[in-house]
């Protein structure tokens, strides 16, 4: 079983979610919409799958840091994990900061930031591509000896205490409580596009280094949730490259081989002063601001959010099990990729898009086929195979009955 806390709390994680709905809809909040919270948890998924592999070398560099660098030896105690986890809560308010003022760091970070709502799907709404630009900044741990699977416990940990800080139920904390923690407050400050609130309290678990380094802003009027511009999609993988692709298409107007590279590491919305400047974030009318609310049939909703719960299952036993396929790179890429084509699929369908359908079709294919030919003692257990025939039938049933129902939806 994987010793990441984070993929141990998932159960967690949607036990919360649940009760928080609850919550709303006895607190008369709206915080909550279907095709927004599972492109949250579709961000997460598509975080975790891919981390799959990119821990390999994350964890991989630190570790070598450790083994040929380090400058002492920490004996693993109780003190050392405390000691640790404030250390690595410093380095991460630094990774987090830089991830909102370089453009390219903040192409990883922003993913985060795209929900125009706020609640506990949003904290699982993480970045596949963020840990290549921030792992550098934990190297110092590895310098001053602490163990890499003290690395690991402590950023779990540090990941676990944010999941709940992503939500509206609760105001305000104890002044005390408010004055050293990251709290629910503090963090919409930080996910609100109000200008004001932009760029403020980056802190993971301590709101501390904020308050030293010149970052704190208190929570005034309420938030408006996004970015300053806005993803307008449900697909998890256009997330993580939107920015991306805006950046090269910032790239190829400035002439200057000086001025792009410049481009890279300035903040987000700058540009050289001949092409306008920098564009300052904009405060909006609210009078008149609509969210992105694409609202697909109620049919597509459904197959989509019993098909949703059969991914994630699977995804857990994935992850839970990654151990088993340390020596199948084939097998771990194919189930890695058939996770994400879900993904993108459940988010096309939301959409209504017209090439859905053929995606679609792929993947209720590519399920048993993987499945039979990486995993044939799967035909050894009745049950088992029973249990898949019935449920890929069932759903091409399903959805063959419901395709024409997946048409352009309407917006809010």
């Amino acid at each position: 079983m994987s010793l990441d806390p984070t993929i141990i709390a998932i159960p967690v994680y949607f036990l919360l979610i649940g009760l928080e709905l609850v919550a709303h809809r006895f607190q008369s909040i709206r915080s909550y919409r279907l095709n927004d919270a599972i492109t949250n948890i579709n961000c997460g998924v598509t975080s975790q799958v891919s981390g799959a592999f990119l821990k390999v070398f994350t964890i991989g560099f630190y570790t070598f840091i450790f083994e040929t660098f380090r400058f002492i030896t920490i004996e693993n105690s109780v003190l050392t994990w405390i000691v640790a986890f404030i250390a690595y809560d410093f380095f991460y308010y630094w990774a987090h900061r830089m991830s909102h003022e370089v453009n390219l760091f903040w192409g990883g970070h922003s993913v985060h930031h795209q929900s125009e709502e706020y609640n506990l799907s949003v904290a699982l709404r993480q970045s596949s591509t963020q840990t290549i630009w921030t792992f550098i900044f934990y190297t110092p741990m590895a310098l001053v000896g602490f163990h890499p699977l003290i690395l690991l416990s402590v950023s779990g940990f540090n990941l676990l205490y944010q999941f709940w800080i992503h939500t509206e139920s609760i105001n305000k904390l104890p002044q005390w409580f408010e004055a050293i923690f990251n709290t629910p407050s503090h963090h919409r400050v930080h996910h609100a596009r109000n200008p004001k609130y932009i760029d403020k309290n980056h802190g993971g678990t301590f709101i501390i280094w904020d308050r030293l380094f010149g970052t704190f802003k208190q929570e005034e009027e309420r938030p408006t949730y996004g970015i300053t511009k806005n993803l307008n999609s449900w697909n998890p993988v256009w997330a993580n490259v939107a920015h991306y692709s805006d950046m090269l298409r910032d790239m190829r107007t400035i002439p200057k081989w000086s001025d792009r590279l410049r481009y890279v590491f300035q903040k987000p919305g700058w540009l050289p002063d001949y092409l306008g400047g920098y564009r300052a974030p904009y405060d909006i009318d609210r009078t008149s601001y609509r969210k992105f609310d694409l609202h697909a049939a109620k049919v597509v909703n459904a197959y989509v959010l019993v098909q949703y719960i059969v991914l994630l299952a699977g995804t857990a036993l994935f992850l839970f099990n990654l151990e088993t396929f340390e020596n199948q790179m084939i097998e771990k890429l194919v189930l890695a990729l058939i996770i994400i084509v879900s993904t993108v699929s459940f988010g096309a369908m939301f959409e209504g898009r017209k090439w859905v359908s053929w995606l679609e079709i792929f993947r209720l294919v590519a399920i048993p086929a993987s499945l039979l030919v990486l995993f044939p003692h799967i035909l050894d257990h009745t049950i088992l195979s029973a249990s898949l025939a019935t449920y890929i039938f069932g759903t091409a049933i399903w959805f063959f009955a419901i395709k024409k129902a997946i048409v352009q939806p309407t917006n809010s």
